[in-house]
């Protein structure tokens, strides 16, 4: 992996857990797909680390199978359907949290206040070219 990190493997148990969830896959149509339990934990691991793709382990198998195989699934709906039984067999939960997700911003758009490309904010002149755009 990138930058030598060392990460605990995620390894989804073939069991209870899987035929649960192996419901909701899509079925194979002509070449056998490679296995989806080693495909979802990897997909799982990458997600959870916060890793690109290409970082992944070459456990999971090949990283392009490991993110066509989640854009597809994703776009297919597979996901929600999975997690929303999951979280149907759990019950009402007696604490909800919120995610803590944040977006980063390049580090020039701190300065575009400051050169007073939003002047309505930033209490900069508005100039012509401005006030022409605004009144559209």
């Amino acid at each position: 992996m990138a930058g030598g990190a060392c990460h605990e493997r995620f390894v989804l148990v073939d069991g209870e857990p899987v035929r649960r969830i192996e419901r909701y896959f899509p079925l194979s149509h002509g070449v056998p797909r490679v296995d989806d339990r080693r495909v979802i934990s990897g997909i799982i691991f990458v997600l959870r680390n916060g890793l690109r793709w290409r970082d992944a382990p070459a456990d999971y198998g090949p990283h392009k199978t490991l993110y066509n195989r989640f854009i597809r699934w994703s776009r297919l709906g597979v996901f929600n359907r999975i997690f929303e039984a999951l979280a149907g067999k759990g019950g009402k939960p007696a604490r909800l949290m919120i995610d803590a997700t944040h977006l980063k911003a390049h580090r020039t758009a701190a300065s575009l206040l400051k050169k007073g490309l939003f002047p309505a904010v930033s209490g900069a002149p508005k100039g012509p070219e401005f006030q022409a755009a605004r009144d559209l």
